[in-house]
C-alpha cells in the first residue's frame, strides 16, 4: 500500500476521535469559563476531522518522500516539544517558550542569534498576551519574583 492523501485523511480522523474521546470528560472543578475546558480539544477535533474528510474525498494523490535530512528535522522537532513539556512548569512559561523557539528557530535554519532573539520575544509576548490580557494563569518558574 502507498501513502497517499487518503491513507492520511484517514490517520486524520482516527486522531480527531481520540482527541474527541480524551477531551470530551473534561470538567473543572468549579466553573469560571463560560465553554469550559473541553471547548478547546473539541474545536481542534472537529477542524482536524473536517480537514481529513476533505483527504478522503478529494484526495487520492501520491505522497512525496521527505527531502534529506527533513526526518532528522522532525524527529528534533518531537524530541523539543517533548522537553518543553518537562520543563515548563520548573522553569515557567518565559523561560521555557523561549529556549524551545530559539531551538526550533535553529532547527529550521535561523542563526542562533537570530532565534534567541525571536525565542525571547515570543516568550514575554505569549506571557504577556495570555496571563495579563487574557488572564489565563501560566507558570512563572525561576522568574516568579519579577513577575
Amino acid at each position: 500500500m502507498s501513502l497517499n492523501d487518503r491513507v492520511l485523511g484517514v490517520a486524520a480522523l482516527v486522531f480527531a476521535a481520540l482527541i474527541t474521546a480524551f477531551g470530551y470528560d473534561l470538567e473543572p472543578p468549579f466553573s469560571y469559563e463560560p465553554v469550559g475546558p473541553k471547548a478547546f480539544p473539541l474545536l481542534v477535533a472537529l477542524i482536524i476531522a473536517l480537514c481529513g474528510l476533505r483527504l478522503i474525498l478529494k484526495g487520492g494523490n501520491a505522497v512525496e518522500p521527505n527531502p534529506p535530512g527533513a526526518n532528522l528535522r522532525i524527529m528534533g522537532m518531537v524530541g523539543y516539544l517533548a522537553a518543553y513539556a518537562f520543563i515548563f512548569q520548573w522553569l515557567g512559561f518565559i523561560p521555557a517558550t523561549a529556549l524551545m523557539a530559539t531551538l526550533v528557530g535553529h532547527l529550521f535554519g535561523a542563526s542562533l542569534l537570530k532565534s534567541a532573539i525571536g525565542g525571547i520575544i515570543m516568550g514575554i509576548v505569549l506571557f504577556l498576551l495570555f496571563d495579563k490580557g487574557l488572564d489565563v494563569v501560566l507558570p512563572t518558574g525561576i522568574l516568579g519574583d519579577l513577575l
